[in-house]
């Protein structure tokens, strides 16, 4: 690296743990200058030459991460901080290392875009909005933009609040007129004008009960439409998101915001909105009442208004941090539900229902824990406003008994004014309770903007085109790492012609699955490039990239339903005889008609009612009836018995023919006619050749071979 000094660093990192193995908390910083680092440690200052470092790594401990640079005399540990900064320190040590293979010294920026611009805290993982400096009422405007196709219905129930506000100012001033011009007017009324006082009583009341009835018709409708659009909009954006995406996120907290939280939000449409309004009405209809007949008597009843706004205001920022630990606590428990039932086959196998029936219920004990605290917060604050706000009553019962025993006042009047006093301590009390409510809601709309507003990191441009995916595919100076900031592959240069077999070998972790996995562009590299007939992959949309890739992954995944369906999964429109001749290249056919229903038999969540084999040849089925240009195999044959095997390659032979072939296997044997054999190690492309070149070399190839060959002997 070069030594020339400069005054500003080309990356800074901030962390927060002493470097020891303490938890000792303090506020450092290491400055990154391509000759030095200096690091801000606390109050002291330490300098650390650049001088013979190779590589920086960030390996992770207990709660905490680490950023190491490998010098010559060993490795050199420059900082320490919380699992909260492991995306910012990840990154760094990427753009170190970059800068030591290419000696480009840039970097603060994209740094600085995993940082609150605010706050200066680094993002949630798999987040670019930071919690606590959202703009809550941004997010609240583009939910009413998303609803705009059904504002109709929303216009609807706020015109009959305004009715309903107006009917409910009524029925007091009825019973004013009930109780002293014939209840204790001191005369016998008149039976007919008493009865029509009752019956305009009774048919205030009926007609605001049917226009509610309209009112809540009308909100559910708009609820629901919003919260069907909102769930799709968030599916389809997960969908989208690239794997790296998801995978900063647990499926509990995905299925949290596509479940638990449009819920919440449908339940605050549905239920507080037309509430609010509904409350603002009244307390300003009523108000305006009070005013006019009273305002000194007026003014102090809502007088202790403002102070229980200004308490509420001043504890937003507590509460909805705590809804936020509330909320994860939630997903946490969703997570490890989704886990036992998903993998019930294997707590089953170790008998660990016990174990993990405790690790339930401890996740749902804390989650109960911070509900009990927050409801706790609310038992205790809530009587307090009430009576805050309730101190007006007394000043009413003081100015009505007067005003009746100096004979200012009928019992009528008084009744009229207590029920208006009446109906706004509603609404104010009502509006008390709300920023409990706002808080549980505004959480839930922040956690589903955070997913709508994902930007994902392999993304179609603007200019993508839906190409045929053919010609050679040119793998040119690849490198790429995860977010763990270690490199996996490194300077891969790799041509791969078209109807070639090319099967990649390695020692696990070497990054086999990492290249056919940037190949198929589940990732993007790093730095370095992958094009297919001299077009760059990135250039191409990714449904017309994957349309011509048939894969078998080594993870095989079914879905719950028939066999059938699970074989015509990629291929909606295939045709029976399609369906069943991929069956039959595959080995599947073989079962199928020895089962119950044949095709049409369902086979269960994953697949449970098949052996691990059958799987495998579904999932080979699937990728054959895609009739695909380029065939893609981690691991296709590795949970096949022998004999299977043999039939399962006869048939991956009938398909390759003229078609482009990239496999991973665990048994190298079954490499044996590839055209050409990439060995991976270290993340680099250590040999490349057939397999007798190979043997002949003795290399690492051969060491595997002879390895393997010895494991078989033992076996």
């Amino acid at each position: 690296m070069a030594k020339n000094k400069s005054n500003s660093p080309y990356i800074s990192v901030e962390f927060d743990l002493a470097p020891t193995s303490k938890r000792e908390r303090l506020e450092g910083r290491a400055d990154f200058y391509p000759d030095r680092i200096e690091i801000y440690n606390g109050e002291r200052q330490t300098t650390v030459s650049t001088e013979g470092i190779k590589r920086y790594k960030c390996p992770r401990g207990v709660g905490c991460i680490m950023l190491e640079a490998e010098g010559e005399k060993g490795d050199i540990l420059i900082l320490r901080a919380t699992m909260e900064h492991s995306e910012t320190v990840a990154e760094a040590v990427k753009q170190l290392n970059r800068a030591l293979d290419t000696g480009a010294f840039a970097g603060m920026d994209q740094i600085a875009g995993m940082l609150c611009p605010k706050c200066h805290r680094p993002f949630p993982p798999g987040s670019k909005t930071c919690p606590r400096c959202a703009d809550k009422g941004k997010y609240l405007l583009r939910l009413w933009k998303m609803a705009k196709p059904f504002r109709k219905y929303i216009y609807i129930s706020v015109i009959i609040y305004f009715i309903i506000s107006g009917i409910n100012l009524l029925i007091p001033y009825f019973n004013r007129i009930l109780v002293d011009e014939y209840i204790n007017s001191g005369n016998v009324p008149e039976v007919a004008k008493y009865v029509i006082a009752v019956a305009m009583i009774l048919l205030v009341n009926i007609v605001s009960r049917l226009l509610s009835m309209v009112r809540t018709y009308t909100q559910t409708i708009a609820s629901n439409k919003v919260i069907v659009r909102l769930r799709e909009i968030i599916f389809d954006k997960i969908q989208h998101l690239s794997l790296a995406r998801v995978s900063k996120r647990t499926s509990g907290e995905l299925m949290n915001r596509v479940t638990e939280d449009t819920g919440t939000i449908q339940r605050f449409i549905t239920d507080d909105i037309g509430a609010l309004i509904e409350q603002v009405l009244m307390l300003l209809g009523v108000g305006i009442l009070l005013f006019a007949y009273n305002w000194k008597l007026a003014l102090l009843i809502i007088l202790p208004m403002p102070l229980v706004v200004l308490s509420h205001r001043l504890m937003w920022r507590f509460l909805r941090a705590r809804y936020g630990k509330q909320w994860h606590l939630g997903a946490q428990a969703n997570t490890i539900l989704h886990d036992i039932f998903s993998g019930i086959r294997v707590v089953k196998a170790f008998g660990t229902e016990k174990a993990e029936r405790e690790r339930y219920d401890h996740s749902i004990n804390e989650e109960k824990k911070i509900r009990a605290s927050n409801e706790t917060y609310f038992a205790v604050i809530s009587p307090i406003t009430s009576f805050l706000m309730g101190v007006g009553e007394f000043f009413l019962l003081a100015f009505v008994g007067n005003a009746i025993l100096g004979g200012t006042m009928t019992f009528g009047e008084m009744q009229q004014f207590s029920a208006y006093v009446g109906l706004i301590y509603g609404p104010l009390r009502w509006l008390a309770m709300m920023p409990r409510r706002l808080t549980m809601t505004m959480t839930s709309v922040v956690k589903v903007f955070d997913v709508i507003d994902e930007e994902s990191d392999v993304a179609d441009r603007d200019d993508a085109v839906s190409a045929d995916v053919k010609g050679d595919i040119e793998i040119k100076n690849v490198s790429f790492g995860y977010e763990s900031g270690n490199t996996v592959l490194h300077n891969i240069n790799l041509t791969i012609r078209p109807g070639e077999m090319i099967g990649i070998v390695g020692r696990s972790g070497v990054g086999k699955s990492t290249l056919i996995n940037l190949i198929m562009r589940m990732y993007d590299p790093d730095d370095g490039s992958i094009s297919i007939g001299g077009t760059d992959i990135r250039d191409m949309t990714q449904e017309s990239l994957r349309r011509q890739m048939g894969v078998v992954l080594q993870e095989t995944m079914l879905f719950s339903g028939t066999l059938y369906n699970n074989i015509a999964y990629s291929k909606p429109d295939a045709t029976p005889d399609e369906v069943i001749t991929a069956a039959k290249l595959s080995g599947v056919h073989k079962f199928a008609i020895k089962l119950a229903d044949g095709y049409n038999t369902i086979i269960g969540e994953k697949g449970y009612t098949l052996s691990g084999g059958e799987r495998q040849r579904v999932a080979i089925a699937r990728a054959l009836l895609h009739d695909p240009r380029f065939i893609i195999l981690d691991e296709a044959t590795s949970a096949l018995d022998t004999e299977t095997e043999k039939d399962i390659q006869d048939a991956l032979q009938q398909l390759i023919a003229g078609r482009t072939t990239i496999a991973i296997a665990h048994r190298l044997s079954t490499l044996r006619n590839a055209t050409r054999l990439v060995v991976l190690d270290r993340g680099e492309v250590a040999e490349v050749g057939t397999h007798d070149e190979l043997m002949k070399k003795k290399g690492l190839y051969f060491d595997l071979v002879m390895a393997q060959r010895q494991m078989s002997k033992m076996g």
